[in-house]
């Protein structure tokens, strides 16, 4: 079926609703997602508080759209990494890459919240899509005959796994590479290793490495 033909008007609204984004990027990347102001992207754009609230109904709409668009291009990116045969560590570093590229992107979403501000139902299920991913790449890893006291416990409460199927140690093993990656790359992208004089990418090897052969 062919595509649906835009019309000027349509496609019109589109052009200026991808350079509200970038604004609003930028804004974030010197300000912080917690001062966006809607208006000061209007002055920017030469526009009118009114007339941009035609785009983008309030603050909490823009910051909606710029985190939904930030969790489906890492979903993207981890998901091809896994049809790509990734295992463990290839979706971590696949995940480091993009945050290293793009590092407001991964603080808007993994960093400080917005006051105030609460996501929609749909991004759950987008970052849903990226546990799963994990989860999938820890069933295939050795598992211990023995699971543990937490790995029971996960496996009783795997509502945040979104049901997955995985053995109790399999989601012990995703839930802890997920916290562990997320506290390396979260530092680092803040800057707190800054000055420190060693190189961010040894220790977030490392911290693989120890949560794969554990």
């Amino acid at each position: 079926m062919a595509e649906t033909t835009k019309s000027p008007r349509e496609r019109y609204r589109t052009q200026v609703r991808a350079e509200i984004k970038e604004h609003a990027w930028e804004q974030i990347a010197t300000t912080g997602a917690s001062a966006l102001s809607l208006n000061a992207i209007a002055k920017q754009m030469g526009m009118s508080g009114p007339a941009l609230y035609r785009y983008y109904a309030s603050r909490d709409d823009l910051i909606t759209e710029l985190i939904r668009d930030a969790y489906r291009s890492l979903a993207d990116t981890v998901l091809s990494a896994a049809t790509a045969g990734a295992d463990l560590a290839g979706l971590a570093h696949a995940m480091r890459d993009w945050a290293l590229a793009d590092p407001q992107r991964y603080l808007l979403i993994y960093g400080t919240p917005v006051p105030g501000y609460q996501a929609p139902d749909d991004i759950t299920l987008i970052s849903s899509e990226i546990m799963t991913a994990l989860l999938d790449a820890a069933v295939k890893l050795p598992q211990h005959a023995e699971p543990t006291p937490l790995d029971l416990h996960l496996a009783d409460h795997r509502d945040w796994a979104a049901g997955h199927p995985a053995p109790p140690e399999a989601l012990h093993r995703a839930l802890s590479f997920w916290t562990r990656v997320h506290g390396v790359l979260s530092l680092e992208l803040a800057g707190h290793f800054t000055g420190m004089r060693f190189d961010p990418a040894l220790l977030f090897e490392a911290e693989l490495n120890d949560l794969l052969t554990r």
